[in-house]
């Protein structure tokens, strides 16, 4: 995943920024908003009723950012009602107002504008009722598509909870604290935990001045990483049984039965990967899940040159350059296959372009 770049820090509490650093989000946001940022604006000043979602299965960046962005809304004077397709995961319940993310498989009603976070295209949402509506698309994915009426891409975003919180600057709207910790939560979970690649002074900057605006980092830490329950570590220990490896690459995966004897969910199955990318000399991994319809979901991880979006891409899914996920065809047995193979011929090329003489 790529960290952020450019935060407007504007001064607060007697705290400022150095001179140079404000010129640089200047241009960055000005840059920004020939690409979007304006068309953002001029829709939500125009509107009155939104809805906003994101992608089904939400994670920390896409609750967070639901729940900044109807913050914001809010206090813009509009009305604005937040959808997901699946219900908010455990660790995310203790953000302010999480509640009022609305559990649905279709939106109804009259909205002027359906604003979709971090989503590269409707069905991500897995939500009926998108269609014929304006629809606003912002995202930093690498695996972007521009399928909206108006879209905001920024690929060097740390989360889409920068945007969110560029947006509500733009817009004149305050960073109070309730928002300032859904938008800390996001930035927290989708830099992994400040540790992904490219992970930047400005990814800091931003949480400095989230932590500014009110967020607790040390509690919002508690409810992300500390309050893990008993069926995901269940999930995770049959795991970790077989957890499997072959050079730089390492996998694992997790059944149907596993499931129901841990009584986990699908939410339990996030971070299940990062055990297999932790292995030192592993450049490359991914979680294999079996799904009751006999699909079989995908969680691949990487390090270095492999890019995962791009081998989630050409199974129909996406990501980040080192966070990516699709879904297969069953059986588990062969969807193993075919992803190992893939990621085999990629750490090859990925071994032979290192091997390059230089010139």
């Amino acid at each position: 995943m790529s960290a952020g770049h450019d935060m407007p820090m504007e001064q607060r509490r007697g705290d400022s920024a150095l001179p140079a650093q404000a010129d640089a989000f200047a241009e960055r946001d000005a840059a920004s908003a020939k690409h979007g940022l304006d068309a953002v604006l001029e829709v939500v000043r125009r509107g009155r009723r939104f809805a906003v979602c994101s992608h089904a299965r939400p994670d920390g960046d896409a609750v967070g950012s639901l729940l900044a962005c109807g913050m914001m809304l809010a206090q813009l004077g509009k009305q604005a009602e937040l959808f997901s397709a699946d219900p908010v995961p455990q660790i995310y319940r203790g953000l302010p107002r999480a509640e009022t993310i609305c559990h649905v498989a279709r939106i109804d009603g009259n909205f002027d504008a359906v604003i979709l976070l971090e989503c590269d295209g409707p069905a991500r949402t897995r939500l009926s009722g998108l269609e014929d509506r304006m629809l606003v698309n912002i995202d930093h994915h690498a695996s972007w598509r521009a399928f909206a009426d108006v879209n905001w891409i920024d690929e060097q975003a740390c989360a889409v909870a920068e945007m969110i919180y560029r947006l509500a600057r733009a817009a004149g709207a305050e960073v109070t604290p309730p928002m300032a910790a859904c938008l800390y939560a996001a930035v927290l979970t989708d830099t992994g935990s400040f540790c992904y690649e490219g992970t930047d002074a400005h990814a800091f900057e931003l949480a400095c001045e989230l932590v500014r605006c009110g967020a607790d980092p040390a509690a919002i830490a508690r409810e992300v990483y500390f309050s893990n329950p008993l069926p995901k570590m269940l999930l995770l220990g049959a795991a970790l049984t077989r957890l499997q490896r072959d050079g730089r690459l390492a996998w694992l995966w997790v059944t149907n039965e596993d499931m129901t004897r841990a009584g986990a969910t699908e939410e339990d199955c996030e971070g299940i990967v990062n055990y297999a990318i932790g292995i030192a000399g592993v450049d490359a991994a991914v979680l294999l899940r079996e799904l009751p319809g006999g699909k079989v979901r995908l969680s691949l991880r990487s390090k270095g040159s492999v890019n995962v979006a791009r081998i989630a891409g050409s199974f129909g899914g996406g990501g980040h350059l080192h966070a990516g996920g699709c879904t297969l065809d069953g059986p588990l047995e062969a969807s193993a296959e075919r992803i190992l193979a893939t990621l085999r011929r990629e750490l090859g090329a990925s071994s032979r372009q290192g091997a390059q003489p230089a010139e």
